[in-house]
């Protein structure tokens, strides 16, 4: 990791809820809102971004942790944006606070965790893996 990666850094990004982004594309007996799935992966990738500037060639990061609470429904043509502020760096584990809102209201708030991986160690732990079969 490049130096410059602390505490209190953060990054938001705002997208517009599609018909496939939906609680009804995961399963067709839940209402057509903008899906926590949706949310939980929206988050990721705010996150993602946020500490991307901070990573050497050949670094990665992949969750390990999250603690989210879906506040309220998004309907379909909102935009929704995820504000994520970097809470703690130890070595490489990296703690995030996390809020939603679309255009009404917050919709979600909690803590997302990432691992800094190396990206060849961890293919070649999924080679292993996959080596070994099911």
């Amino acid at each position: 990791m490049k130096e410059g990666l602390k505490a209190g850094l953060s990054h938001e990004i705002t997208l517009k809820v599609q018909p496939e982004m939906t609680a009804q594309k995961v399963y067709e007996k839940t209402p057509d809102v903008f899906a926590t799935i949706w949310l939980v992966g929206f988050i990721e990738r705010t996150c993602c971004e946020l500490i991307e500037p901070y990573l050497d060639d050949g670094e990665s990061s992949v969750g390990t942790r999250v603690n989210i609470s879906h506040l309220a429904p998004t309907p379909i043509g909102f935009n929704v944006r995820v504000k994520a502020m970097l809470k703690e760096v130890d070595r490489r584990r990296l703690v995030f606070n996390v809020e939603a809102y679309d255009d009404r209201e917050k919709i979600g708030e909690g803590s997302h965790e990432r691992f800094v991986i190396d990206k060849v160690k961890f293919m070649n732990r999924i080679q292993e893996k996959l080596a070994k079969g099911t």
